[in-house]
């Protein structure tokens, strides 16, 4: 069994409804999805994906719906208020958690056909989340 992983950074704001902890307000984190993929064979360049492509199609769609974002629950009471602004934001349907994030970003890229084993998600230097498919 072969694996690569690589990582990506990039910066989200976000806050957790229902939540009586600090995560309630906005704020913001530094992130790093760490992406692992596998596969039983190598492809004809000896590898399982190349970390360039990689990096190209997941760093794209984490800069075009994550990056500088906030990434909020469908139900945020602030929405209409920050949409009215124009500030950048990406809605999910589910509280936006370091684990459900991770999931988003394995569910983008498993879809577009990446051997995804793994995405984990820190946010901050001492706690992560991570996503693996059962």
């Amino acid at each position: 069994m072969f694996q690569v992983t690589r990582e990506i950074r990039f910066c989200y704001g976000h806050r957790l409804l229902n939540y009586d902890g600090k995560c309630r307000h906005l704020h913001g984190h530094n992130g790093r999805a760490i992406i692992t993929l596998q596969a039983n064979q190598l492809d004809a360049l000896g590898m399982v994906v190349d970390f360039s492509t990689i990096k190209r199609v997941a760093s794209n769609w984490i800069d075009a719906n994550l990056d500088h974002r906030m990434i909020l629950h469908k139900d945020d009471p602030i929405l209409p208020t920050l949409k009215q602004q124009g500030e950048p934001v990406h809605v999910i349907d589910v509280n936006p958690t370091a684990e459900n994030i991770a999931k988003l970003i394995y569910d983008c890229l498993a879809s577009q056909g990446f051997p995804v084993i793994e995405v984990k998600l820190w946010e901050t230097e001492d706690s992560f989340a991570a996503y693996r498919p059962t």
